[in-house]
């Protein structure tokens, strides 16, 4: 009998014996990183439907080394158990991983029960991998009693470690919203998580993104917590390049359509994306909704691809820039568009038919205004162009559209901005709220897993300009954790005590409730 096989057989009995155990433990128990294992990367489950999930891995036995992957595509077989000892199986089945999406692969079970969890692995010849847990979501006309949620975004490799990913792991949510900012386009390649960080290795290729997501996944905790339930995704700018919009880069590069379209088939591949393999990866339609039943419809969006360039840039360059009404008139132009007019009809169309009690927005930054000195100076404020402050006329379409569909307690989530943000979203930020201008929508912004931020002390002063801005924490890294239920949803700040640790504790710094029919932030004891 060969070493390989031997390493093989003795690969399938660890992940065998690991099956009994919870996901966080599977993982431990899984000899990732060990050469020849082919599931390094984990494996990972997402876009859940009542009687559907998508199951993702990749076959690439070193991360670092994408010579290491098989030269021809390679049959895999896939379980799905109703129990985690994988005693009674409810569903089997076998898929090939190809080299031309780098042995990814992506199963859509189908056939489930709804509302309930289920267990699923992949095996390659003897191999076995890591045991995931995922469920379905809840009948179209049920009302479950809580969805809970989490959310996280920008886990920049080269600014902290991914204790973030353990904590979601281990609070055993029903589902993962991620952001954005999956991975960032540059740094070094290497394992740890350096202490420093130093910009290098930009990605421009298709397998400069693979390798770039080889590394990120390569992660114990953040497979953890892809192994602990189902994601649903979606991109912003580092996806790409930063501050990218539609067709144009800071670079104003002439190659940048090839570019993103190689970024966006990596992303693809590394996903678990209720999405048939694309024609072409010159544009990916990302925007997707999900409901929960009928307590809640996650509308999710992709404000990167189809945006207006930034107004007023920097000479000779694209990308973002801070600037005042006055100086450009261009940032009021309601011909610019941060969805594009294609993605906004098709949200309308789902605000319009939402048979849900809470309409979240999932989406990629801060909505509410945040101008970054007094708005009563002459200039009127001054605004980042990045984020829905660069498209004034776009969030207020937005806004009127959430009034006039009457979607019930519409919910925004955001992140990009690596801040806590809790605010009050109305048509109007110039009037006080009223009866003639209420609140229309509640949002709460997430921090980073792991990319840096302002002073906190910056923060405090830019709540205290934009009072509907109710809360601002920039000095911590972390994520978000929802319970929506019926009459009311509970959200909390959670916090790691220090980033640069992978057993850093957290805390919760501050919760708030959003009360079924009412719009607005309530603070909570925690």
């Amino acid at each position: 009998m060969t070493a390989r096989r031997l390493f093989l057989l003795d690969a399938a009995r660890l992940a065998a014996a690991a099956t009994a155990a919870t996901p966080a433990r599977v993982l431990a128990a899984a000899p990732a990183n060990r050469a020849g294992y082919p599931f390094s990367l984990g494996v990972a489950s997402g876009s859940p439907l009542p009687d559907s999930v998508i199951l993702w891995t990749r076959i690439l036995p070193d991360p670092l080394d994408p010579a290491s992957a098989p030269r021809l595509a390679v049959p895999l077989r896939w379980e799905v158990a109703a129990d985690e000892g994988f005693r009674t199986i409810v569903a089997r089945g076998g898929a090939v991983a190809t080299p031309e999406l780098a042995h990814s692969v992506r199963v859509n079970v189908v056939g489930l029960q709804p509302a309930r969890w289920y267990w699923y692995r992949f095996m390659l010849g003897d191999a076995v991998s890591p045991a995931g847990r995922t469920r379905t979501a809840p009948a179209a006309g049920s009302m479950p009693d809580v969805l809970k949620l989490a959310v996280a975004s920008c886990q920049h490799w080269e600014f902290g470690a991914y204790a973030a990913h353990r904590h979601i792991a281990a609070a055993s949510p029903d589902l993962v919203a991620f952001l954005g900012d999956y991975i960032y386009e540059w740094g070094p390649y290497q394992l740890r998580h350096p202490q420093r960080a130093v910009r290098q290795d930009e990605s421009f290729t298709l397998d400069d993104y693979r390798r770039r997501y080889a590394q990120y996944k390569s992660d114990p905790q953040l497979q953890a917590a892809h192994l602990a339930a189902p994601w649903i995704v979606t991109w912003d700018d580092h996806e790409v390049a930063n501050d990218y919009a539609g067709l144009r880069d800071e670079r104003l590069a002439a190659t940048f359509a090839q570019r993103r379209a190689a970024a966006y088939q990596a992303f693809y591949e590394h996903m678990p994306l209720r999405l048939p393999p694309p024609r072409s990866f010159a544009s990916v339609r990302m925007f997707q909704r999900y409901d929960w039943g009928r307590l809640a419809r996650l509308h999710v969006l992709d404000d990167r691809q189809y945006r207006a360039a930034q107004a007023c840039p920097r000479p000779n360059a694209g990308g973002s820039a801070s600037v005042t009404p006055r100086a450009c008139p261009a940032l009021l132009d309601a011909r610019r568009s941060m969805l594009g007019r294609e993605q906004e009809a098709w949200l309308e169309a789902g605000l319009r038919s939402s048979p849900a009690r809470w309409n979240v927005l999932a989406q990629q930054t801060l909505m509410a205004p945040s101008t970054q000195v007094p708005a009563a100076t002459p200039d009127g404020g001054r605004f980042w162009t990045d984020g829905w402050d660069g498209y004034p006329a776009a969030r207020r379409r937005l806004l009127d559209t959430l009034v006039e569909t009457r979607a019930a307690n519409p919910l925004v989530l955001g992140g990009d901005v690596h801040t806590f943000y809790a605010a009050e979203l109305r048509r109007d930020f110039g009037r006080p709220v009223s009866r003639a201008n209420p609140l229309v929508a509640t949002e709460f912004v997430g921090t980073s897993v792991t990319s840096s931020s302002r002073p906190q002390q910056r923060t405090d002063d830019y709540v205290a300009m934009n009072p509907h801005i109710r809360y601002g924490r920039s000095d911590r890294r972390g994520w978000m954790l929802l319970e929506v239920r019926p009459q009311e949803v509970r959200t909390w700040f959670l916090g790691l005590d220090d980033v640069r640790r992978e057993d850093s504790g957290q805390r919760v710094l501050a919760g708030f409730s959003v009360r079924d029919g009412r719009a607005g932030v309530e603070r909570t004891a925690g």
